[in-house]
């Protein structure tokens, strides 16, 4: 599998989608304790504070996001991994960008 082109597929996606996202299940799913998932934001879009369901990295595919957690941002861009907080977090997409989120379900 090639995640560039799966990036770029999902980019276009997200482009032509009035939500600005598109994302795609790469591992694992909601049966498996492993899932990654490849999702694309147009610039501005963001993801709301939410919890993490266990164990998390965000490694950015292209582009530059911005993570949230207490009061505190970490910015991140193409090549970046980010270890998310075990706290209420956010994301906001910097410019048009994708990302590969990996999560461990506990």
């Amino acid at each position: 599998m090639s995640l560039e082109a799966l990036a770029r597929e999902l980019a276009a996606r997200a482009g032509a989608d009035t939500t600005g996202r598109s994302s795609e299940t790469v591992f694992g799913g909601h049966e498996r304790t492993l899932r990654q998932t490849a999702i694309a934001f147009t610039a501005g879009r963001s993801m709301a504070e939410h919890e993490s369901p266990g164990d998390a990295t965000l490694y950015v595919l292209q582009g530059r996001v911005r993570l949230t957690a207490d009061g505190d941002a970490w910015d991140a861009r193409t090549g970046d991994l980010l270890i998310l907080p075990d706290v209420r977090h956010g994301l906001e997409a910097l410019e048009d960008s994708v990302i590969l989120l990996t999560v461990a379900k506990t």
